[in-house]
C-alpha cells in the first residue's frame, strides 16, 4: 500500500523515463497534463452518479491495454492489482472499451455473475458503472464510478444519463488536448496512457479555517504591534488599539490573565513561548453577557539591535475548532484514532495508545499493522480495505496478546477513516470466551504496558489477493500460451513488473516460452543454454529456490560478468510443478526494489501456480495436437472436382475445450450427380471427432451407392442409434444434377442452407427437416426438390458460422444472408473467407465453424 504519488508531467514510458519519440503523436502531457483535462469531469461524474469514487482508464501506447491513468476517493495503492487491465481480459472496464457500452454492475452479486475474475480480486460490497472515454469519435478509455451498495438502488436506464455530461466534457477536454494541424492523424490515435495513475482529492467540506495573527511584545516597555488578524482574534478595533499590553488584557478573562503574564516569564527564562492557553472576550453574538473564545500564544524571543530590547515574536492562534476537538477526543474513554485515505494513522487519542500498546509517535504517519505486530494478521488489513472500497461501516474483534479482546469499529468516507476501539469479551461460543468468564473487561495497564511479541512474517492482504486473482485466471487458462498471458497480464500490474520472460525445460536445456518489455534480441543467447550454465534462471531451477536481486549490483556480485539490460532488480522464479521441474519465470524492476518477506511469499505462492498451469496445459497442448491430426485426417483433404460445379470448404476449431469437434463436409460424386453434405456432431472431445469420421463414412457409403437422399440419412440415422455412443448430430444433405441444376435436399436439425441467385438477392431455403440424427431410430425425413439456376451460390454451414454469444441463430443466419448478397461470386474461394472472416478474427469462438460453398455454373 506504500504508493508514492504520481503526477506525470510529460510523456513517459512505463518506468516514468521520458519516452521522445518521434512519430508526431501527442501524448498526455505535451500540450497539458491529462489530470488537468479529466479531473473536473470525473469528479463530476462522481457527484452526478452518487458514488464515492471514480477511476478513469486510458489505452495503452501498443493498444493492448488499458491504464489506470486517474484515480479519486479510493486509494490507488487498494487498486495497484487493476493498474493495468488486458484489453481483452474478462473485466468489466475492458468488455465497456470493446464493445462501447455503458455498463452497470449495482452490487457485488451482479459482478460475480458476470465477472468473477474481478470479484476475486475485489471481493468486496460496491456497485459499478463504466461508461466509454471517447476523442473524436472514438472510444479511447473507460470512466469508472464506484457507488456504495448499500445506497438506494439506482435504474440501470438512468445511468447512462447520469455519466453522458461528464463524459461529454472529457471527449472535449481530450480533443483539445490531443489537437494537431489537419492531416496529421485524428486527436483520438494519438490519446494514449502509459504512466502511474494520478490520484486526485474529492472537494472537502467546507470548515472553518484556522485562524493566525502574528504580534510583537516589546517585553521591556509593554508595548505591542498586531496585526489585523491578530486584533480581530482579541475582538479590538484597530482605532481602539494603543499598542500596549493593557490593552491585550482587559480582552483576556480573568480566570487566564495569569497564563498571559506567565508567557513573559517563559520568553525571559527559555526563550521562547510554547503553547499558552488563555481565553477573549467574544462580542459577535450581540448578547449582554459576552462570550469568551480560546486562543493560543506561540513565539520565540529575539534582541534587538542594541542588544538591550527583548521583543516576543509571536503568533495567537485559534483554537476553538481542531484544537478543542483533539481535547475533546482526549477525554473519551475509548481509543480514537484516524488513517489517511491511504491507511496510514494520523490521529490517536491518549486511550488508543493506551488500549494498542504503542506511541502515539511510533504509529503517525505509518500503516497500524506495520506498527503493532500482533495487529500484522492480513485479516485486520483487509477490514481496512473492505470499509475503504464499500464505504460501509465495518466492525471486527482483535485479541490482544495478554489475551483480553478488543472491537474494532471502522467509519470510512472519501478522505480517509475514523475508528473506535474498545474493550470487550470474547466472541461467544469460542474457547477463548468460555476461558474467559471473569475476564474483567479492561486491558490491563502491565498488558498495555507490555512489549509486542517478537517480529512475525506479515502477509498483506492485497498480495493473498493477487495469489486469489491469479489462481482464478488460471483455472481458464487451457493451451500454454494462454497460461503465458495470463501470467504476464496479472504479474506485470500487480507488482510493477516491467519484464517478463517465461522458460521451459526440454532435454536438458532452457527455451523460451513468452517474454514481455525486453530489448529486441537481448534474450537471443540465453536460447537453449544447458542445465549446468552459471545463470541465475537457471540455478532458480536446478536448486528449486527463487533467488532475488534488488539491484544491478547484487546481481553482478553473484554473476560476474553476467549481460545485464536497463532493470534494476529481478526475481528468478524456479517453476516447479507436483515435484517435476517445468521451467523458470523472470522478473525485472527498472528501479532498485526492496523485495518485502510478503512480496517474496506471494511470488514463490504465485509460481507454484504457474507452473501447475503450465504443465497441465503442455500436456493438453499435447493431446490437442493428436486431437487436431485425428480431425484433419477425417477431413477431405481436397474436394473432387466436377464440371459444372466450383465447390470450396472452411473449417475453424472452436477455442474451448479440445479446439476439434465433430463438424464436417463432403463433396461426393454419385451416379446421378454430385451430393453436397455438412454436418456437426455434439461435443468438443476426441470422441465427437471419432464419431464424426465414422458418421462421414456412413454417408460416404450410402452415398456412393446410389441410394436415394431420404435412405442416405436414414441410413445414417439407424447407423447412429447402433453406435451408441450417447451423441446425437445434425446433418444436411443435397443431392445436385450439374447439368440441370435440379436438386434433392434433406436436413436433419440442421440450419437451413441459404442461396444466393444470380441477380445477387440471397434467401434462407425453407426446407423441411426431421429430428437430429440418433433421437429417433424410425424418424422419416422428409425431401426437398429445388432448382438451382446458373450463376446460383449454395452455402452449407454449421451453427458455429452464425451463432454469437448473447443473440439468437435467426439475427446470426440473417447477418450471413446479407453478406453472402452483398459479396461478389467471382470467386467461391474469396467468398468463403469472406464469410468466415468474422468468427475468424474472433478471440472466443464456443463453437467449430463449417462451411461449404458451391457455385453453379
Amino acid at each position: 500500500m506504500d504508493e508514492s504519488a504520481a503526477v506525470p508531467d510529460g510523456p513517459r514510458s512505463p518506468g516514468g523515463r521520458s519516452r521522445g519519440g518521434g512519430d508526431g503523436r501527442v501524448r498526455t502531457g505535451d500540450t497539458g497534463r491529462i489530470e488537468d483535462a479529466l479531473t473536473a469531469p470525473l469528479i463530476e461524474a462522481v457527484r452526478d452518479l452518487g458514488g464515492y469514487g471514480g477511476l478513469v482508464y486510458l489505452r495503452s501506447r501498443d493498444r493492448r491495454s488499458l491504464v489506470l491513468a486517474l484515480v479519486t476517493g479510493v486509494p490507488r495503492s487498494l487498486l495497484r492489482t487493476w493498474w493495468r487491465v488486458p484489453v481483452g481480459g474478462a473485466l468489466p472496464m475492458a468488455e465497456a472499451y470493446r464493445r462501447d457500452e455503458t455498463l452497470w454492475l449495482p452490487d457485488e452479486r451482479a459482478t460475480m455473475v458476470r465477472f468473477p475474475h474481478f470479484t476475486a480480486g475485489l471481493p468486496y460490497s460496491f456497485g459499478s458503472a463504466y461508461r466509454p472515454v471517447r476523442a473524436g469519435g472514438e472510444v479511447v478509455g473507460v470512466l469508472v464510478v464506484l457507488r456504495s451498495a448499500a445506497r438506494s438502488p439506482l435504474d440501470a436506464d438512468a445511468v447512462e444519463p447520469a455519466l453522458r455530461p461528464a463524459g461529454q466534457v472529457m471527449e472535449e477536454r481530450l480533443t483539445r488536448l490531443a489537437a494537431v494541424p489537419p492531416g496529421t492523424g485524428s486527436a483520438a490515435y494519438r490519446i494514449e496512457y502509459d504512466d502511474e495513475p494520478v490520484g486526485v482529492r474529492l472537494p472537502t467540506p467546507a470548515v472553518q479555517p484556522v485562524r493566525v495573527g502574528l504580534i510583537d511584545w516589546d517585553l521591556d516597555t509593554d508595548r505591542c504591534t498586531a496585526d489585523d488578524e491578530a486584533l480581530a482574534l482579541l475582538g479590538i478595533g484597530r482605532a481602539d488599539f494603543g499598542g500596549t499590553m493593557a490593552d491585550i488584557e482587559a480582552r483576556v478573562s480573568p480566570d487566564d490573565l495569569h497564563e498571559l503574564r506567565a508567557s513573559r516569564h517563559d520568553a525571559l527564562t527559555l526563550g521562547r513561548v510554547r503553547c499558552r492557553h488563555f481565553r477573549v472576550r467574544d462580542d459577535s453574538a450581540g448578547d449582554e453577557e459576552a462570550g469568551y473564545r480560546p486562543v493560543e500564544l506561540w513565539g520565540h524571543l529575539v534582541r534587538g539591535g542594541t542588544g538591550s530590547d527583548r521583543i516576543l515574536v509571536g503568533a495567537l492562534v485559534d483554537a476553538g475548532s481542531g484544537f478543542t476537538a483533539a481535547e475533546a477526543a482526549e477525554r473519551l474513554p475509548d481509543g480514537l484514532f484516524s488513517l489517511d485515505q491511504d491507511g496510514r494513522l494520523t490521529y490517536a487519542n491518549r486511550r488508543c495508545e493506551e488500549l494498542l500498546g504503542g506511541g502515539r509517535e511510533a504509529l503517525l504517519g505509518r500503516y497500524p499493522w506495520e506498527v503493532i505486530t500482533w495487529l500484522r494478521d492480513p485479516a485486520y488489513e483487509d477490514r481496512y480495505r473492505a470499509a475503504m472500497l464499500s464505504q460501509e461501516q465495518v466492525s471486527f474483534l482483535v485479541r490482544h496478546p495478554a489475551g483480553n479482546w478488543l472491537s474494532f469499529v471502522l467509519y470510512p468516507d472519501v478522505h480517509g477513516l475514523t475508528g473506535r476501539v474498545h474493550p470487550t469479551g470474547p466472541p461467544t461460543g469460542t474457547e477463548a470466551g468460555r476461558e474467559a468468564g471473569t475476564a474483567s473487561g479492561t486491558v490491563p495497564e502491565a498488558a498495555a504496558a507490555a512489549p509486542p511479541p517478537g517480529p512475525v512474517a506479515a502477509a498483506r492482504a492485497g498480495a493473498l489477493y493477487h495469489v486469489v486473482q491469479m489462481a482464478s485466471v488460471l483455472t481458464q487458462a487451457v493451451t500454454v500460451e494462454d497460461v503465458c498471458r495470463a501470467v504476464s497480464e496479472q504479474l506485470l500490474p500487480a507488482f510493477g513488473v516491467r519484464e517478463l520472460a517465461l522458460y521451459t525445460v526440454r532435454e536438458g536445456r532452457m527455451y523460451l516460452l513468452w517474454e514481455s518489455g525486453y530489448p529486441e534480441g537481448f534474450l537471443a543467447p540465453f536460447e537453449g543454454v544447458t542445465l549446468d550454465t552459471q545463470l541465475p534462471g537457471v540455478h532458480a531451477l536446478t536448486t528449486r529456490l527463487p533467488l532475488f536481486f534488488e539491484s544491478p549490483e547484487d546481481l553482478s556480485l553473484a554473476y560476474p560478468g553476467i549481460t545485464l539490460d536497463r532493470m534494476s532488480a529481478w526475481s528468478f522464479l524456479p517453476l516447479i510443478a507436483s515435484g517435476h521441474p517445468v521451467g523458470s519465470c523472470i522478473l525485472g524492476w527498472d528501479t532498485p526494489h526492496r523485495f518485502t518477506a510478503d512480496e517474496r511469499s506471494a511470488l514463490t505462492a504465485l509460481s507454484g501456480l504457474a507452473a501447475q498451469a503450465l504443465e497441465r496445459a503442455r500436456l493438453y497442448d499435447a493431446e490437442s495436437a493428436v486431437a487436431r491430426g485425428l480431425q484433419e485426417g477425417l477431413l477431405p483433404h481436397r474436394l473432387p472436382a466436377v464440371e459444372g460445379l466450383r465447390t470450396t470448404g472452411r473449417y475453424l476449431p472452436g477455442t474451448q475445450g479440445m479446439a476439434i469437434g465433430g463438424d464436417w463436409y463432403d463433396v461426393i460424386t454419385t451416379g446421378r450427380g454430385v451430393a453436397l453434405v455438412i454436418g456437426d456432431v455434439e461435443g468438443h472431445s476426441v470422441g465427437a471427432a471419432a464419431v464424426m469420421g465414422q458418421l462421414r463414412s456412413a454417408v460416404h457409403a450410402f452415398a456412393a451407392s446410389e441410394r436415394p437422399p431420404q435412405e442416405v440419412i436414414t441410413h445414417t440415422n439407424r447407423h447412429l442409434a447402433e453406435l451408441e455412443a450417447d451423441v446425437c448430430a445434425t446433418c444436411c444433405y443435397i443431392e445436385l444434377d450439374p447439368r440441370t441444376g435440379r436438386a434433392f435436399a434433406v436436413r436433419a436439425g440442421h440450419p437451413p442452407p441459404l442461396l444466393r441467385h444470380p441477380d445477387g438477392h440471397a434467401e434462407t431455403l425453407d426446407l423441411v427437416g426431421g429430428v437430429m440424427l440418433g433421437v429417433q431410430t424410425d424418424a422419416i425425413y422428409p425431401v426437398t426438390a429445388l432448382t438451382l439456376a446458373p450463376g446460383s451460390v449454395l452455402a452449407l454451414y454449421t451453427d458455429g458460422l452464425v451463432e454469437q454469444p448473447g443473440s439468437d441463430i435467426e439475427t446470426g443466419i440473417e447477418e450471413v444472408r446479407r453478406c453472402l448478397a452483398d459479396t461478389p461470386a467471382d470467386s467461391v474461394d474469396q467468398l468463403a473467407d469472406r464469410l468466415v472472416r468474422t468468427a475468424r478474427r474472433a478471440r472466443e469462438r464456443p463453437d467449430d465453424v463449417a462451411l461449404l460453398l458451391t457455385a453453379y455454373r
